[in-house]
C-alpha cells in the first residue's frame, strides 16, 4: 500500500503540505494514520511538480525512504509550484523495487499515482495486460501492478479521455478481469481526479490557497472531508465534485 497526495492552487513550497504539517507525507513514510494495509511506506518515494509557464512536470524520486534522503528537504523547501503530486511507497509483493517502481509516473503534462494492489499480480493479468498494444506494454517504466494501470490510464488518455474518464475506465477495466485496491490519483496540473476503491481519501480546501486531495489527513484541522468508497472526486478552479463509480456495492 502507499499514501499519495495532489494540491491545485497559489504557489507554494512543497514543504509546507508534505514535511511542515504534523501528519505530513513525510510522516506518513513511518507513521500513517488511516493506512489499512502495510505498517510503514519505505519502499520509495516521489514528487512531481509544474513550474509557471511550462505545462511539462518535474520529478524527483528516490528508492528508499523520504526521510532518508537528504536533498529531498531542500528541495521541498525552495520550489514553488502551483500544482503537485506526491507519493511514499510500499511494495506490492511480486512488484519491481527500485526509483522507477515509484509514483508518481509521468508522460507528456501528466502525473500518476496509484494506492493500492492488483490483486492476481503478475501472473493473472494476461487479459487485463493484452487490452493494451504490444507497442504500450513495451513502454511500462517498472514490473509493477501500478505501472500497468498507468499504462491503461495513459492509453485512455492519448485516446482524448479527460481526466476522469481515464480513471473511471481504469478501475472498469481492472474490475472486469480481477479484484484490488484502486486508489487512483491523477493530474494534468491545472485540474486533478482521483478514485477511492479499497482505501481512504479525503479533501480540503485551503483557505486563500487551493485544494489537496490526499490519502489521509495531514493534520487535525477542521476541513477535511472523506470521500466515500467508490467514488470518482474531480477538483479544478471551479471547486471539488465527487461522483459514484459503476460497479462498487
Amino acid at each position: 500500500m502507499c499514501r499519495h497526495i495532489a494540491y491545485l492552487g497559489e504557489p507554494l513550497a512543497p514543504r509546507e503540505l508534505l514535511v511542515h504539517p504534523p501528519h505530513g507525507l513525510y510522516r506518513q513514510s513511518w507513521a500513517p494514520r488511516t493506512q489499512r494495509h502495510g505498517t510503514v511506506n519505505v519502499d520509495g518515494f516521489g514528487l512531481g511538480w509544474y513550474a509557471d509557464g511550462d505545462e511539462i512536470p518535474a520529478r524527483y524520486r528516490r528508492a528508499g525512504p523520504v526521510w532518508a534522503d537528504a536533498a529531498f528537504a531542500d528541495l521541498a523547501r525552495v520550489i514553488r509550484t502551483r500544482a503537485l503530486l506526491a507519493a511514499v511507497r510500499s511494495a506490492t509483493e511480486g512488484c519491481a523495487a527500485g526509483e522507477s517502481a515509484a509514483a508518481p509516473f509521468t508522460a507528456g503534462r501528466w502525473l500518476f499515482s496509484h494506492n493500492g494492489a492488483v490483486a492476481g499480480w503478475p501472473g493473472k493479468l494476461d487479459a487485463l495486460a493484452a487490452l493494451l498494444p504490444p507497442a504500450e506494454l513495451l513502454e511500462l517504466e517498472a514490473r509493477t501492478d501500478s505501472a500497468l494501470l498507468w499504462a491503461l490510464a495513459l492509453h485512455r488518455l492519448r485516446a482524448g479521455a479527460d481526466l476522469g474518464e481515464a480513471l473511471a475506465g481504469t478501475v472498469a477495466d481492472v474490475v472486469a478481469h480481477t479484484t484490488g485496491r484502486l486508489n487512483l490519483l491523477l493530474t494534468d496540473g491545472r485540474s486533478l481526479a482521483a478514485t477511492t476503491w479499497g482505501d481512504t481519501l479525503h479533501h480540503r480546501t485551503l483557505p486563500g490557497l487551493g485544494t489537496v486531495v490526499a490519502s489521509e489527513p495531514f493534520d487535525d484541522a477542521p476541513g477535511w472531508t472523506a470521500v466515500p468508497d467508490g467514488s470518482l472526486l474531480l477538483a479544478g478552479p471551479g471547486g471539488v465534485t465527487v461522483r459514484r463509480l459503476p460497479g462498487r456495492d
